[in-house]
């Protein structure tokens, strides 16, 4: 029999967790999984289990797109990676969207045991992996300082209320300078955006035509400064590829450094949670030693063909 260890982020969602989890259980054991559910009681604690817990066939995450960063970076620690399933139970869920989940998640879980394994590229910051997004700047610190019981009671109008807030914040520029494709640039930008995703903070088709295994990610700077030109972005980004709004830098490699001429001292955001590497100097690289379990429906669109894949 084949073992399934499921990690649950009780924060997150609003499904009856007491109804679901033994739902749960028995689907996984109808596939013949001997199934261990586990509950995390502190941030940081699905990084622990997965990094120390014997063999499994499979590893599910439950929660948002931080709770399955985590159990990412505890697949990073072991010395034998294992296959990862993320069932999307969080605010936003770009990562659960994108691959093809709908918002029932025992239909998801059957989605993801009817689908195919997956290699994917795994983008990594300074060597931590961040799942579909990293970034710095204006409106980027809205998805870890959104209080959690605001995005319990409003859901994703949580983050639009607090980037209304933020809107009328002064603009910082970060004197930036960075390397890219064996060029390097400086300038004064005020926000990056690093991702390996179509879709970013709640807005499909973010970018055209995304494969998660071309051994690339898109990397876009921003300059703009001005309140009125913050609305354009705005209105572009729910309406037109940002590659092509002014003001806007944008870059497909598969290795990208950059460091900050000042001290940094508002942390990044990876996955929508803060990171606290405040150094300065950061270098993304992909990693290839990835696969995961996910749904059928999206592959086509998100995949290149691969030998025996």
């Amino acid at each position: 029999m084949k073992k399934c260890l499921v990690i649950y982020n009780p924060n997150s969602g609003k499904y009856n967790k007491e109804l679901t989890l033994p739902k749960i259980k028995k689907i996984l054991e109808e596939h013949d999984y001997e199934v261990k559910i586990r509950k995390t009681e502190y941030k940081g604690q699905a990084t622990e289990i997965v990094s120390t817990c014997s063999f499994e066939d499979l590893i599910i995450s439950i929660g948002g797109d931080g709770t399955f960063n985590e159990v990412m970076t505890g697949n990073f620690q072991r010395k034998e990676r294992l296959l990862l399933c993320h069932l999307p139970s969080g605010t936003t869920n770009d990562i659960g969207t994108m691959w093809g989940y709908g918002k029932n998640i025992l239909n998801n879980l059957k989605l993801a045991l009817d689908g195919k394994v997956k290699r994917i590229d795994m983008c990594t910051i300074n060597g931590h992996p961040f799942v579909y997004s990293a970034g710095f700047g204006k409106f980027m610190t809205i998805p870890y300082e959104t209080p959690r019981k605001l995005k319990k009671r409003l859901g994703h109008l949580a983050y639009i209320r607090e980037g209304i807030k933020d809107f009328f914040h002064k603009v910082k520029l970060y004197d930036i300078t960075y390397n890219v494709n064996g060029e390097e640039y400086r300038g004064l930008f005020s926000f990056a955006l690093i991702t390996n995703a179509n879709r970013v903070a709640g807005i499909n088709n973010f970018y055209k035509d995304i494969k998660l295994n071309d051994n690339q990610f898109e990397i876009l700077m921003c300059n703009i400064t001005k309140l009125r030109d913050v609305v354009k972005t705005l209105y572009f980004f729910a309406r037109y590829d940002a590659s092509k709004i002014p003001g806007f830098y944008f870059y497909k490699t598969d290795n990208f450094k950059f460091k900050f001429n000042e001290e940094l001292k508002i942390p990044l955001c990876i996955d929508g949670e803060s990171f606290n590497d405040l150094k300065g100097e950061y270098e993304i690289k992909i990693d290839h030693d990835i696969k995961v379990l996910m749904p059928s429906k999206n592959i086509n669109n998100l995949f290149i063909k691969e030998k025996n894949n």
